[in-house]
This record gives C-alpha cells, sequence and structure tokens, in this order.
C-alpha cells in the first residue's frame, strides 16, 4: 500500500498543519417526514490539513505523483499522523483537486486535506 510522501527533511508535514476529529453519520428521511440518524462507523476518524510551503522542485513532483497515483480520492494509502506518529492505514485525499502553486526557486506550495476511514 502506498504512504503519503516524506519530504526531504523527512518529516509528513510542516507547521502550522491542523488536525480535527470527525464522525462519519448518516441521516435518512422517510416520506412521513420522519429521519433516522446513525452512526456509520465506529469512532471518530481523524482529518489533518497539511500546508507545504517553501517546497522544492522535487518536493512538489512527489506531492503531484502521489496524487496522481492515488487518482486523487479514489485510492487509500497510510498516513503518520505528524503529531504522534502513529500510522493510519486507510486514508484518502479529500478532494479530487490538487491545488499547486510555484512562485520561483524552492518557492512551491502545496495543502491537503487527508481524511481517515475504517476498512
Amino acid at each position: 500500500m502506498a504512504a503519503f510522501p516524506l519530504l526531504k527533511t523527512q518529516a509528513v508535514a510542516q507547521y502550522p498543519a491542523s488536525r480535527a476529529l470527525r464522525f462519519q453519520n448518516q441521516r435518512v428521511r422517510f416520506l412521513d417526514g420522519n429521519e433516522q440518524r446513525y452512526r456509520d462507523s465506529a469512532g471518530p476518524l481523524h482529518q489533518w490539513t497539511i500546508r507545504l510551503k517553501e517546497l522544492d522542485e522535487t518536493e512538489m513532483a512527489a506531492v503531484e505523483q502521489f496524487f496522481m497515483a492515488n487518482q486523487g480520492r479514489f485510492t487509500t494509502f497510510s498516513f503518520t499522523d505528524p503529531w504522534d506518529s502513529a500510522v493510519y492505514p486507510v486514508c484518502a485525499v479529500a478532494s479530487d483537486v490538487l491545488s499547486l502553486s510555484f512562485a520561483g526557486e524552492m518557492r512551491g506550495n502545496a495543502t491537503i486535506t487527508i481524511v481517515e476511514y475504517r476498512s
């Protein structure tokens, strides 16, 4: 299984990065107007927003190749939490759009949101 690419410093992310917990809740609305809600996972799921700045061309290419290889949010991969180094084996990119900006030599930027799923 693929893993999120490391920067040349061997770090997963740069600061500031953010981490959040989320729940996978579902809602079913019936024809009579009543609703039924249920949780679609056993517990909270993690979400990370990774902001990468001052990337060189090699790091930018690695992020772009990783995104293309995973076909956006289609494929799952493992992700190492930058706060506690725990490995989450079933994660995906949250969007099918990758926004990279390049302002000059060693001045590339990217923001990627990663979400955890249960297998």
